[in-house]
């Protein structure tokens, strides 16, 4: 019986010992994982959230095609995204670094069908009329 007793006490102090986390889960743009390209189904980098690290020709295998409205380059290459399913269509260019993370235009916002990391890119689908900054 005594043993049984001092068990839970010495339980009872450990519990009482335990260290308390304060992190929380990284939300909105800050997912993203260093090295890769990141597209998000919302604004703001919330939403459905898709991390690559290689050109992808058909965004509909990781259940991103038409539905990107934000994104942020971690990588050190220049990503295009296509209009069109395995690089067809237009493009549009997102730069690594600070200048690539965002919103996409309006126009552009569930727009883009496939990911090419590095060039050459294909036709510019250009900056839509009075969204130019």
């Amino acid at each position: 019986m005594r043993l049984s007793a001092l068990f839970v006490a010495v339980a009872a102090a450990a519990a009482t010992l335990a260290p308390v986390s304060t992190a929380h889960a990284a939300d909105g743009y800050d997912r993203c994982p260093d090295g890769h390209y990141c597209m998000f189904s919302a604004l703001d980098g919330n939403g459905d959230m898709v991390a690559l690290r290689g050109d992808h020709p058909d965004l509909t295998t990781v259940g991103m095609n038409d539905r990107a409205k934000s994104d942020w380059n971690r990588t050190p290459w220049t990503i295009y995204l296509w209009s069109g399913l395995h690089y067809t269509g237009c493009t549009a260019v997102t730069s690594s670094g600070p200048t690539g993370k965002g919103n996409f235009y309006p126009t552009y916002r569930d727009f883009f069908s496939s990911v090419q990391f590095g060039g050459p890119g294909g036709p510019g689908c250009g900056t839509p009329p009075g969204e130019d900054g």
